[in-house]
């Protein structure tokens, strides 16, 4: 039974970082599809296919299918049209993989359906990670040219980190999906990353859209977290 506020588009995207199919769909079945979506990324996909996929829409969740597709422009352009064809509510591709691949990408799915966004740069790396591989600025600077490169292949908007959201906001606009993974409760563990914050904050510095995994999934009752998440960025 929900007790906090339900929505048709729940801003709240939980990460199923498991194993198989068999977690995946036992976590599921303790979430609420007008609470949040999901996240099926490359280990449980590579583990289950599109068969989970297909079940867990037949549950009613919105998928976001976080395989983050970096390839020529026309290996990336199949892939994306495959994930449209599935029925999945949001894809993503890199989009350091380059304009061409990104307009191909573009190109393979119509813009009023599946939704098409761009990795910038991940949560996990930091200032040390660019020089290592001789990217030059810091991440603020790198993401800011990686979104608007994206927005000028006309995609829908970027995963990024909630501390960049506020800037890119400003940059990009309202019409432009900021999907923010990397969130933390209050009080909770970083893990391995780096770039972090809080839902409220998040969704205060401009984030649409909020990838939780551990807070939610490791928790005793993954609902009742996800509720009071919803509570919170009412």
């Amino acid at each position: 039974m929900l007790t906090s506020p339900a929505s048709k588009n729940p801003r709240v995207i939980v990460a199923l970082d498991v194993h198989n199919a068999a977690d995946a769909l036992s976590l599921a079945d303790r979430l609420h599809p007008e609470l949040c979506r999901l996240k099926v990324g490359k280990e449980l996909f590579t583990a289950a296919g599109p068969q989970l996929v297909e079940i867990l829409m037949t549950k009613g969740f919105d998928i976001f299918l976080d395989l983050k597709f970096h390839d020529i422009p026309n290996t990336v352009a199949s892939a994306c049209k495959v994930a449209h064809d599935l029925g999945v509510w949001m894809v993503n591709v890199h989009a350091l993989g380059g304009r061409k691949m990104l307009q191909a990408a573009r190109n393979a799915i119509p813009s009023d359906s599946t939704r098409l966004i761009a990795v910038t740069l991940l949560t996990s790396m930091d200032q040390s990670d660019l020089d290592d591989i001789g990217l030059s600025g810091e991440p603020a600077q790198i993401v800011e040219r990686l979104a608007k490169l994206t927005q000028d292949c006309e995609l829908d908007g970027v995963v990024c980190s909630a501390l960049e959201a506020s800037r890119l906001r400003q940059l990009l606009g309202d019409n432009f999906y900021l999907v923010t993974p990397g969130i933390r409760l209050s009080g909770g563990n970083a893990d391995d990353q780096k770039r972090i914050t809080t839902p409220q904050q998040a969704i205060q510095n401009g984030s649409d859209y909020l990838v939780i995994g551990r807070p939610i999934t490791q928790a005793a009752d993954p609902l009742l977290v996800c509720q009071q998440i919803n509570s919170e960025i009412v």
